[in-house]
């Protein structure tokens, strides 16, 4: 790198033509200077030469200046003496060139670190900058600088948005002025900067102040600057406003407390796992279940919980949720059954749970023990089944009575019959012997009945079952009216029928609903004897799902408002020569067969007995 930045061949041309022009300057004074000063004139143009074009050009220089010396010298002929003047000249000349490169080279060098300096100036300033911008622009922190006794000597952007002071008010000031009164009580300033010494870098969380007086928790890290000689030459402050995130995780933590009081108080038991299988959460409520400690079974799978076939599939079967993503089972109630630390099955009802965290699976398995709800339902069957039976054998008394009510009317109806055929028989020809013989079958139809009804009344209190089947209900009401509408139309009771289509066939013990039919029709009958209008009206139609209900309504005088509370219990009656079980044992058949029976009434209006039966769907 030289001085001027030419070309070689042109630094050579100037190098030439600057000799030239020396030589034609000393030529033009020979008259003056005669042969004197031959040499002395081409010294400067070889130092220009050498500096500004190179050492190269400059000792083709100082060859042509040395012919041009000689010539200047005016010798014909070269004696000693201008040998001498020649080998003084040359080596004046390769001194100067060797001087002059010398001087180049320092010249480069002194360039070079120039620029370098300003190189490294600029990019410090740069720095600096982009330094200054980042630590201003750092929000929620306050970073700087303090001298070796405390005293503030820079102060950031950011220390004034934090604390509130300007640089202007607080460099120069010591840094206790950042310090609660009462940890300045305790000199905990000066202790601060002592452990920053003695450790060379601390951080603490502490109070401070602003400048309106208020407080904040900061997050402190207070680092102490050596020199080379270790000598103390300050300290760097950085200060971290944390309040809300501490209350967060504040409030964060209290909340995870809660949930885990709440949890370790769940009788249920939880057990949470990941996208693997495998155990992350187990609960007090499971340990008691399972009889395995968390720290046995967290990082295991979950199949070790379950019974076959569910342990050996139920990996696949996460594998292909987490596939398919088909949730077959996330948040449904199921009954499974779970195995225990000895081996033993423990059913449990079981409902599983999903959350997601970005891409990371965490399912809830919550589950409620069934043995002892199990065992006390099972129990409670037990019980009811030996208080049904007390209670049949205890209505055995009772049942004298109702078979006695029960029996009256069919075997009435058969006496009936057979008297009438007796009355007939010594008038017996030809054209009454079919009607005595309908007679007969009439009155073996109704003693067959009595039969039935004592059969189903014994197996009903030794058994404790009645033998439902599928029933038309418009034909189980024909065949039920055709005994007790007997003599309904001498009294003047007018009777209708409606009948649903849809109210039809229903799953009863026929024998068993006929009685329910026959009681509330006589019943009817019997309270309408003294009424001016007296309509029967039975009729049918669906009422809740699945279910019938039957109607039996008269004109009567209604029930007493005294009587209608205990309308079906056991002697309970509003007839002069009644026995008071009629209605009980309709209540009683009609629950037995899944139904229920209810009374409305309005005085002087009549009454309407309601009960209600399965009724079967096409299906």
């Amino acid at each position: 790198m030289w001085g001027w930045q030419g070309s070689r061949p042109l630094r050579f041309g100037v190098a030439i033509a600057g000799v030239l022009y020396v030589a034609v300057l000393r030529w033009a004074l020979t008259p003056y200077l005669g042969q004197k000063a031959a040499y002395l004139p081409f010294a400067p143009v070889i130092m220009a030469v050498v500096l500004v074009c190179g050492p190269a050009p400059a000792a083709v220089a100082s060859l042509l200046a040395l012919g041009f010396g000689l010539y200047f010298s005016g010798s014909s002929a070269i004696g000693p003496a201008d040998q001498v003047n020649a080998a003084i000249f040359f080596a004046v000349a390769g001194g100067m060139v060797l001087l002059g490169e010398i001087i180049n080279r320092v010249r480069r060098q002194l360039v070079t670190s120039y620029q370098r300096a300003q190189h490294n100036a600029r990019a410090s300033k740069q720095l600096a900058e982009e330094l200054n911008l980042l630590i201003d622009g750092a929000q929620g922190h306050a970073i700087y600088m303090l001298d070796g006794l405390g005293h503030v000597t820079i102060w950031n952007k950011g220390a004034e948005r934090l604390k509130g002071w300007t640089e202007e008010e607080v460099v120069g000031k010591h840094c206790s002025m950042f310090y609660p009164l009462r940890s300045l009580a305790i000199g905990k300033a000066e202790a601060d900067m002592t452990r920053a010494r003695r450790e060379g870098r601390f951080e603490s969380e502490e109070w401070r102040l602003r400048k309106d007086g208020s407080e904040f928790l900061a997050a402190v890290s207070l680092t102490a600057l050596f020199d080379d000689d270790g000598a103390l030459r300050g300290f760097a402050k950085v200060i971290t406003d944390i309040t809300r995130q501490r209350a967060a995780q504040d409030r964060l933590r209290a909340r995870e407390n809660l949930l885990t009081s709440i949890l370790a108080t769940v009788p249920d038991a939880m057990v949470v796992i990941d996208a693997r299988g495998e155990i992350l959460s187990f609960s007090d409520a499971a340990r008691q279940m399972f009889g395995y400690e968390a720290m046995e079974v967290i990082g295991s799978n979950v199949s070790i919980l379950m019974t076959s076939p569910d342990a050996e599939q139920h990996d696949a079967h996460l594998r292909r949720y987490l596939n398919e993503g088909d949730p077959h089972v996330i948040g449904k109630v199921r009954f499974v059954h779970a195995r225990h630390r000895d081996g033993r099955e423990i059913p449990v009802e079981l409902s599983i749970g999903e959350a997601r965290d970005g891409g990371t699976h965490v399912f809830t398995a919550v589950m409620r023990d069934l043995t002892e709800r199990l065992e006390a339902q099972a129990e409670l069957e037990r019980l009811q089944s030996e208080l049904i039976h007390v209670a049949r054998m205890s209505a055995m008394g009772t049942m004298a009575s109702t078979l006695a009510h029960e029996l009256n009317q069919p075997i009435a109806a058969v006496v009936n019959y057979v008297q009438s055929v007796r009355g007939q028989m010594g008038m017996a020809d030809a054209a009454t012997l079919p009607m005595l013989r309908d007679a007969l079958d009439e009155a073996a139809q109704e003693a067959l009945r009595a039969g039935q009804i004592l059969r189903r009344l014994r197996d009903f209190v030794t058994r404790g079952h009645i033998e439902r089947a599928i029933e038309d209900l418009p034909l189980l009401i024909q065949e039920s009216c055709v005994l007790a509408l007997m003599g309904a139309e001498e009294k003047g009771i007018h009777v209708s029928f409606d009948l649903h289509p849809q109210a039809s066939p229903v799953f009863v013990d026929r024998v068993q609903i006929q009685q329910v039919l026959l009681n509330l029709i006589r019943n009817a009958c019997d309270a309408m004897e003294q009424s001016a209008r007296r309509e029967l009206v039975v009729s049918t139609r669906p009422d809740v799902p699945g279910m019938v209900r039957v109607t039996v309504a008269d004109t009567g005088p209604g029930l007493a408002v005294d009587i209608r509370d205990r309308l079906f219990s056991a002697f309970t009656t509003t007839k002069p020569d009644g026995m008071g079980v009629g209605l009980s044992i309709c209540r009683t058949i009609v629950e037995a067969n899944e139904g229920r029976i209810w009374a409305e009434s309005t005085t002087g209006k009549g009454t309407r007995f309601h009960f209600t039966m399965p009724r079967l769907s096409e299906d």
